[in-house]
């Protein structure tokens, strides 16, 4: 069960200056706990902190570094029930769901503790020349200093985890805001971060107003801003971070063609889960299907009656697969997305209907391409179905896009499998699968309106060091 009251961490401590932020039960709509809110004081007090705690993060050593990840693996599993059960609650997501952050969150920390003792550097001969014979080179990785971190509601354990964890690996010292909607997930993380011996600083987890985030981007007392949400807010951020490093990972509208040799049965229950899991709450959720014309009916006809079968409801049945969109404001935004492409002479599959913030899982076609349910992100149970005559047309069709994070295939021809990955506009092809598919450990990122650099353990750790080089003169 969630607390009454949760504090935020400032500098490793528990805070509660006020108990300012509800929050509440996504499907009740009812008050279930209340959060401390940081004001631009705490903020500052924990950049400052960070900014003392650099030294001792830096020094503190890869076998120490990597007992505070196993650490948090071992809370995060003790504590597994009461993770799952407060992602349910905060973000409405449906319990199995629920448990499968839980499970990720667990394993992304699991990889950061293995990396932690990875971090290596490179000898570098440089004899390729009379003018360099005589002198050698090594270079490692340093930590580039205190980060920032910025958090959505949808994934609210596991995408803090994804920039929480390469942070602790390499030692640098952060502040996290997380998502106001969903803030106890990074809470019980700062609970089980408490627990261990880190220097003081090393960590603040501050929820807190928009209007008074302005520290977290702009203060250039932090080296690094990383932002995981709306395409709009992270370009705008980006604007005003002055000199530091900035990551985003950002929106999308993912496709997934589905070519003439496909399997069927199996590309249809994939793309059911790709399309709807979460209420379609994912930024690499399956938004356009693209079908080869020879299989399009039987496709169609297989995943309508597929997506009727959903359960919608209370997401902590264990039978819910489509829970409540994050808020009613949002439902309503992609109803009147729906709507639109009707009016237009659309045609409706299956569902369309919404009661509150539950929005029936619905399958389009025949969608005019510039409407807004097939250019912008839907962020909801809400997928385009379409047919294509030739591959390198639903090629063409994909990259129709401002978005390119991640593409699904359904094809067995190893070479249409090489031409998509050769000529997608994409930061990565999944074949054989759906673009929701992700493991922990690959880089995952897009192109274009969906952001820049890579989060996965390994190559977030890249983006949180810098490269310092030692040039020896042997004679």
């Amino acid at each position: 069960m969630l607390k009454k009251e949760y504090p935020f961490y400032l500098a490793n401590r528990p805070v509660m200056p006020n108990t300012d932020l509800e929050v509440t039960d996504k499907f009740t709509h009812k008050v279930v706990t209340c959060v401390a809110m940081a004001d631009e004081k705490a903020i500052n007090q924990a950049i400052k902190m960070s900014v003392a705690a650099t030294e001792p993060m830096k020094k503190m050593p890869a076998y120490k570094r990597q007992e505070v990840l196993e650490h948090c693996v071992e809370r995060f599993t003790d504590r597994f029930d009461e993770l799952a059960q407060a992602l349910c609650i905060e973000a409405g997501k449906p319990i199995n769901d629920s448990r499968g952050e839980v499970t990720r969150l667990i394993e992304t920390f699991k990889i950061a503790a293995e990396e932690c003792v990875r971090t290596a550097g490179e000898y570098m001969p440089l004899d390729r020349s009379p003018r360099t014979q005589g002198y050698d080179a090594v270079w490692k990785r340093v930590p580039i200093g205190p980060c920032s971190f910025i958090t959505p509601f949808n994934f609210p354990l596991n995408l803090a985890a994804h920039k929480v964890a390469p942070a602790l690996a390499v030692g640098c010292p952060f502040i996290l805001k997380p998502a106001s909607l969903t803030p106890i997930g990074a809470l019980i993380i700062g609970e089980a971060l408490a627990e261990t011996d880190l220097p003081e600083g090393a960590f603040s987890i501050l929820p807190c107003r928009r209007d008074g985030a302005r520290l977290f981007t702009e203060d250039d007392r932090l080296k690094l801003l990383s932002f995981t949400g709306s395409p709009a807010v992270g370009w705008n951020l980006k604007a005003k971070a002055g000199k530091k490093k900035v990551v985003l990972e950002l929106g999308g509208n993912a496709s997934c063609i589905v070519d003439e040799d496909a399997d069927l049965d199996d590309a249809v229950s994939r793309i059911l889960f790709g399309a709807f899991y979460q209420s379609g709450q994912s930024c690499v959720g399956v938004q356009r299907i693209l079908v080869h014309a020879r299989l399009y009916a039987g496709f169609t006809d297989k995943l309508v009656s597929a997506t009727r079968a959903l359960k919608m409801g209370d997401p902590k049945d264990e039978n819910t697969f489509i829970g409540p969109m994050i808020s009613e404001k949002e439902a309503i935004r992609l109803e009147t997305w729906i709507n639109s492409a009707l009016k237009r002479g659309a045609q409706l599959l299956c569902g369309g209907k919404r009661e509150g913030a539950l929005l029936e899982a619905t399958l389009l076609a025949k969608v005019p391409q510039d409407e807004n349910i097939c250019r912008k992100e839907a962020f909801g149970p809400v997928a385009v179905v379409s047919s294509f005559a030739s591959f390198d047309a639903a090629l063409d069709e994909v990259n129709d896009s401002v978005f390119g994070l991640q593409t699904g295939i359904f094809t067995r021809d190893i070479y249409k499998a090489h031409k998509a990955w050769d000529n997608l506009e994409v930061g990565g092809v999944i074949i054989g699968d759906v673009p929701s598919w992700r493991a922990d450990q690959m880089p995952y990122g897009g192109v274009k309106d969906s952001g820049i650099g890579r989060e996965g353990i390994r190559f977030a750790m890249e983006d949180m060091t810098e490269i310092r080089l030692l040039v020896i003169r042997k004679k």
